[in-house]
């Protein structure tokens, strides 16, 4: 079985529509994709209406990636395996997506005070229907020619402390994982190894997750180093928590490619390891 946890439509910062990325998991012969989306689940309707379309088959699990906000980093909280459609949730999830608006909104004042006006209203336009994140002013500065690459638009803007940053008031770890579990979900921990923390304090960020509840944690990414994959599945066995695995794919790359190099050690327990969902591959597969 092939499966992928982790990856982005155009409903927040990916590149592709979900009927792009249901076509692109199916020319990558993925078994299993999650649709997990920065703090929306828009996507899902979209993808599984194309994937009834299709005659190979891909099994889609409803995800979503929930920002946080812990000791001044934003954490990112996988929902796994979860009811997009409980009326708790989408609630909850709207109240992020006004938070996401807001910063925006706040981050483009700081780009207009620094003599670069009208960002706000035009990287909206390239949302659509989904999630403003900084991903969509950086290109905006991109297109201008403010800047001349996406990076560095971050360097020397949108990156934290830089001219136009604004810390979101995001909601804990805690509250995340809560949302997810009422959902019927599995929350875990993304692409910890990208935090910019010292071991330290990555093992004081996995503890606190664990001690309200966590489930699992991303061990593997498609571009990741060696040494660092054997940290995190280490980690994982230590804290008790079932691995995930994830490209967290935006777009079609050679570094973050759906479902690339993304096999665990067999020491640790993949979180899918008893989701009915998953009932149809053999036990062996999963």
């Amino acid at each position: 079985m092939k499966i992928d946890l982790h990856s982005h439509t155009h409903y927040s910062d990916g590149h592709l529509s979900p009927q792009e990325l249901v076509m692109r998991a199916h020319q990558m012969q993925l078994d299993v994709l999650a649709i997990t989306d920065h703090d929306t689940t828009q996507a899902l309707a979209d993808a599984r209406a194309y994937q009834d379309t299709q005659k190979r088959a891909l099994t889609i699990i409803s995800g979503v990636e929930i920002t946080t906000r812990w000791h001044g980093f934003d954490i990112h909280i996988l929902g796994l395996n979860l009811d997009e459609h409980q009326p708790a949730l989408i609630n909850h999830l709207a109240m992020q997506s006004q938070t996401r608006i807001d910063r925006a909104q706040q981050m483009c004042a700081k780009l207009a005070k620094c003599g670069i006006e009208g960002v706000f209203d035009e990287a909206m336009v390239t949302v659509g229907q989904g999630q403003i994140t900084r991903a969509h002013i950086a290109q905006v500065l991109v297109n201008r020619g403010v800047v001349s690459t996406f990076q560095g638009a971050f360097t020397k803007y949108l990156g934290k402390d830089k001219r136009a940053y604004v810390s979101a008031h995001w909601i804990d770890i805690a509250t995340a994982i809560q949302w997810v579990h009422s959902a019927g979900g599995v929350a875990a921990i993304a692409h910890p190894a990208s935090y910019d923390m010292k071991i330290k304090w990555l093992r004081r960020l996995i503890g606190e997750f664990v001690l309200h509840g966590g489930d699992g944690m991303e061990v593997t990414h498609p571009n990741m180093q060696a040494t660092k994959k054997a940290l995190l599945a280490e980690l994982a066995i230590e804290y008790n928590l079932k691995a995930v695995v994830g490209s967290d794919f935006h777009f079609p790359s050679r570094w973050t490619e759906l479902g690339k190099r993304l096999a665990i050690s067999p020491e640790l327990t993949p979180i899918w390891h008893n989701w009915d969902v998953l009932s149809q591959f053999n036990k062996e597969d999963v």
